[in-house]
């Protein structure tokens, strides 16, 4: 591959729609367009020039009921790109938009792309709420050819993530011994400077500094929600936001007159994915997939985390980040932010298009900052599917050549997974847990991952009394023994 043909993002654009009565309010295919447009001014690039596209990549969304949202925004645009792509759901699929578009250019088969996506369901809800009928319909739930989710874990309220990542996090806290008080605040303390960013970013929802103490204190406004998470740690998907992206090579940014001090390089990148299956997880404390995606993406890139200078991490649930940090061997004490927009909980979580916007915020930081190497990365579904990017003005030192993640995807499948009782009977112990908390700030539910004496793994409920909840609020109950039993295709697990 000639430098000629190098990958390189040109363009980028962001809108935040807020107090905007429903009615006046921008629908999905207006706001990307928006976003789209901002890209194009960006990058110097006229609307005959965007319009020009020959790849649209159209980030799935929830707003609305679209049958073709691609052709929807290329209309609007005046574009007839021959290559057009719907992703799957997967807050991994911006940062995995970009790796397979860059590959693309770099084999010649792409000249230039856009790649957006969109949330607009503050919108959405607030119409509900007024009574008013919006053009675009209403929240259209999506799942993609292969849910995230086993029947029999649906069944037992593994659904939706705010209900399933807090069983990350207790499963990470027993593994670093602490006490439930102690980790509380570690979790504060993670996500406060995540809130100092957010607060000077004009884009985010809830521009809001908070100390890890008020994050992490329960109160009458920041209930918890899934044990041991408050609603302040919680994503925010209530959001109008969007972002957009163009890419192009060397060759066709110099073509259409892109000022050089517009460019950033993607100099490397990786996707892989966990096990599918939340239950058939090697555990509950560490990622295969992260680790091996940092690994390939470092190493194609030929730096070290060393010299990363800004990061987004992505940040749905502190048990994410915690995770990441962990298999990128990010440091435990952070000097640098780990995000460059706020994170999900504070600058927004636009569905699964949140990571367009880190990769906005990180080409525009790099730009203020020439020289400089930054991390975005990103996760889909329960910690399940996974992409990373490490970005830079510098230009590479050598040709873009991206690994084909199924080389290393084979190795990370042959990860052990235990077998899964359907219908588990007798003896058994908690390998993880949360308890869900209604609007009221009272627990109703309480789910438990546990382990048969034989070593099959399962998903059940507890039975729903004060004193079962008190027990898992109150005290260590990883590793605490009791009995499951089944009936009707439901399980109950009695930890007394």
């Amino acid at each position: 591959m000639s430098e000629e043909l190098t990958p390189v993002l040109i363009g980028v654009g962001q809108i935040t729609q807020k107090d905007v009565e429903p009615r006046e309010a921008k629908g999905p295919i207006e706001m990307m367009a928006a976003a789209a447009r901002l890209a194009a001014d960006d990058a110097g690039l006229t609307p005959e020039q965007l319009a020009a596209i020959d790849r649209l990549a159209v980030v799935r969304f929830m707003s609305g009921n679209y049958a073709d949202p691609v052709g929807n925004l290329a209309d609007l645009l005046g574009a007839h790109p021959a290559d057009r792509q719907h992703t799957a759901v997967g807050g991994n699929s911006p940062q995995m938009l970009v790796n397979e578009t860059a590959e693309k250019i770099a084999k010649g088969t792409c000249k230039l792309a856009l790649l957006s996506g969109v949330e607009v369901l503050s919108t959405i809800t607030r119409a509900q709420r007024m009574g008013i009928d919006l053009p675009y319909g209403q929240i259209t739930l999506t799942e993609e050819d292969r849910n995230g989710s086993l029947p029999t874990e649906l069944a037992h309220g593994m659904f939706p993530p705010v209900n399933v990542y807090p069983m990350f996090e207790n499963a990470l806290r027993a593994k670093r011994g602490r006490s439930l008080k102690a980790h509380l605040l570690k979790i504060g303390e993670l996500f406060a400077p995540f809130t100092k960013v957010a607060a000077q970013n004009p884009l985010a929802w809830f521009p809001i500094e908070r100390s890890a103490e008020e994050l992490a204190t329960p109160t009458a406004k920041n209930r918890f929600v899934g044990y041991p998470y408050t609603k302040l740690v919680n994503a925010i998907m209530e959001v109008d936001q969007s972002a957009a992206v163009i890419m192009t090579s060397v060759a066709e940014a110099k073509r259409l007159g892109v000022p050089k001090d517009k460019w950033v390089y993607l100099h490397g990148c990786a996707d892989a994915k966990d096990h599918w299956f939340v239950l058939e997880r090697v555990n509950y404390h560490s990622s295969p997939a992260i680790s091996r995606v940092g690994r390939e993406a470092f190493a194609m890139a030929g730096k070290t985390v060393a010299d990363m200078r800004h990061f987004d991490i992505y940040s749905c649930f502190p048990s994410a980040v915690q995770i990441a940090k962990q298999e990128l061997a990010l440091p435990e004490v952070d000097d640098i932010p780990l995000t460059v927009t706020g994170g999900l909980p504070y600058f927004g979580g636009p569905g699964n298009n949140y990571v367009m916007h880190s990769i906005a915020e990180m080409a525009q930081r790099l730009r203020a900052h020439p020289g400089d190497y930054g991390l975005v990365t990103a996760n889909g579904w329960y910690v399940t599917k996974h992409s990373a990017g490490i970005y830079s003005t510098e230009a590479p030192s050598k040709p873009f050549a991206r690994k084909d993640p199924a080389l290393y995807q084979a190795e990370i499948d042959t990860e052990p997974k235990p077998a899964i009782a359907l219908e588990p009977q007798g003896s058994a112990k908690i390998e993880t847990y949360t308890v869900v908390h209604g609007r009221d700030g009272a627990p109703y539910m309480a789910i438990v991952i546990g382990r048969l004496d034989d070593g099959s793994r399962f998903v059940a409920n507890t039975p729903s009394d004060a004193d079962v909840f008190d027990l898992l609020l109150d005290g260590e109950a990883i590793g605490r023994k009791g009995k499951v039993t089944t009936s009707g295709g439901q399980n109950s697990f009695d930890p007394r």
